[in-house]
């Protein structure tokens, strides 16, 4: 999505979840769909997003490519990037990171992680947008693919 491989940290809700499926409302996947969120007399149309997303995380080769690939990604969570155990930090470039909020975490060979920066949540500073609600849409039918959670509702 955007040019960019990530992987969404969501989590269901599901007081929303049981509504929606109660009342047969599943994931609105068309993107021009959310057209009608920005005209008020539309507003009562758009359902209760049935997800929080939580984190993105983004795996990248080195940190002077993780601004670029966290890019819009910011605007929606918190974004850390994922570097391998082996890279050789670059002090301004984990800098700049931890400047514009985006986290980062490394990976060894035993496939554990270290968090290096935290990220931080900016979603709040630049608001609402169309693209996030269809995302949140788009991650509510993945985590229905999970037959777990269609077990449990």
């Amino acid at each position: 999505m955007l040019g960019t491989r990530f992987t969404a940290v969501a989590r269901i809700r599901p007081d929303v979840h049981e509504w929606r499926l109660h009342n047969g409302w599943g994931p609105e996947l068309n993107p021009a769909w959310f057209k009608a969120w920005s005209e008020p007399e539309h507003h009562d149309q758009l359902p209760v997003a049935a997800v929080d997303l939580i984190g993105i995380l983004v795996p990248v080769s080195t940190p002077s490519r993780a601004l670029r690939a966290c890019g819009m990604l910011l605007t929606l969570a918190p974004c850390a990037v994922v570097l391998p155990g082996d890279h050789r930090y670059d002090a301004l470039s984990m800098l700049e990171l931890d400047y514009y909020g985006a986290g980062a975490v490394t990976t060894a060979a035993e496939d554990s992680a270290h968090l290096v920066i935290a990220p931080e949540n900016r979603a709040a500073e630049f608001g609402s947008s169309m693209f996030g609600r269809w995302l949140l849409e788009v991650l509510y039918s993945k985590l229905l693919e999970h037959p777990q959670l269609t077990e449990n509702a």
